[in-house]
C-alpha cells in the first residue's frame, strides 16, 4: 500500500515570546490522500490556520511529524503549494490577468505557457472577458475566483485555503461553494480547505478533520459519504443534519 500524500501524526506547535510560551497546535494526526478535498473546522483561535502554514512551511513544529508526498508524488514546498485566504489580496495596480500571473512570474515559469492557463484558468472560474478589468471593478465573490484562478496557475499539487468565503455574504458564499466543487472535480487538486461553518464543511469536504478549542486536538477525522456532485437542497437531507450535528457535539454546542 502506497503512502499518502500528507501524513501528520502527533503535530505540535508552540509560540514563544520573551514572557511565555503559547501552545497552539497538539496531538493533531490525520492523513490526505492524492486528489481528496478535506475540510478542517474548528472553533475561532484554536489552531486552524497554523496547521495550514505547518504544511507550508511557513511556521516550525515542536513535535510529531508532518510529511508531505510520497513515492507517487514528490514535493517542493515553494512550487507545489497554492495558497486561497479569507481575502483575495490581489494588487489593485494589476489587471486580473496579470495578477493571476503572478505566482508563475515569481517562480520564473515560461511565459507563453502561463499566459495560456491563465486565461484557460480564468474561463474555468467563469472570469472569461474579465481578463483587462482592475480588482476593484469585480464584484467580492468575483475577486475571490481569482485568487483560486491565481492559486492554480503554478500547476501546484496541493492548494491550502484558509476560510476564503468568510469575507462573503451568504448568498455569494453558497455559489462559491458550488463553484469549488466543480473546480476541484475538473482540476483533481488536493485541497484542505479551513473553515467556521460546520455546513460548509461537512457540504465540501470528503472528509472533516474536527479540531477543540485552542491549543487544537483532534475531535474527529468524519467521512461524509455523501454522493458528488453534491447539490445544495443536500443540505435538507436527514444524513447531512446527522453529520452536523455529530460536530456540534464535538464542538459542545447542542
Amino acid at each position: 500500500m502506497s503512502q499518502p500524500f500528507i501524513h501528520l501524526s502527533e503535530v505540535r506547535k508552540t509560540f514563544k515570546s520573551k514572557k511565555e510560551e503559547f501552545l497552539a497546535v497538539s496531538e493533531v494526526t490525520f492523513d490526505v490522500e492524492v486528489g481528496e478535498l478535506i475540510s478542517i473546522v474548528g472553533p475561532s483561535g484554536c489552531g486552524k490556520t497554523t496547521v495550514l502554514k505547518i504544511l507550508a512551511g511557513i511556521h516550525s513544529y515542536e513535535g510529531g511529524t508532518v510529511r508531505v508526498g510520497n513515492d507517487e508524488q514528490t514535493f517542493n514546498p515553494s512550487k507545489d503549494i497554492g495558497m486561497v485566504f479569507q481575502q483575495p489580496l490581489l494588487l489593485k495596480w494589476r489587471k486580473i490577468l496579470d495578477n493571476v500571473m503572478l505566482p508563475a512570474e515569481i517562480l520564473g515559469l515560461p511565459r507563453k505557457e502561463a499566459l495560456d492557463r491563465a486565461r484557460y484558468l480564468l474561463d474555468m472560474v467563469g472570469l472569461h472577458g474579465f481578463e483587462d478589468k482592475y480588482p476593484n471593478e469585480l464584484s467580492g465573490g468575483m475577486q475571490q475566483r481569482t485568487s483560486i484562478a491565481r492559486a492554480l496557475v503554478h500547476d501546484p499539487k496541493l492548494i491550502l485555503m484558509d476560510e476564503p468565503f468568510g469575507a462573503l455574504d451568504a448568498l455569494t458564499r453558497e455559489k462559491m461553494n458550488l463553484e469549488l466543487l466543480r473546480i476541484w472535480e475538473e482540476s483533481k487538486k488536493t485541497i484542505l480547505f479551513v473553515t467556521h461553518g460546520i455546513q460548509e464543511a461537512v457540504f465540501l469536504g470528503s472528509r472533516v478533520i474536527v479540531l477543540t478549542s485552542g491549543p487544537a486536538r483532534m475531535a474527529d477525522n468524519l467521512l461524509i459519504d455523501l454522493p458528488y456532485p453534491r447539490t445544495l437542497d443536500m443540505k435538507t437531507h436527514e444524513a447531512f443534519g446527522k453529520f452536523t450535528r455529530h460536530i456540534y457535539k464535538h464542538m459542545g454546542m447542542n
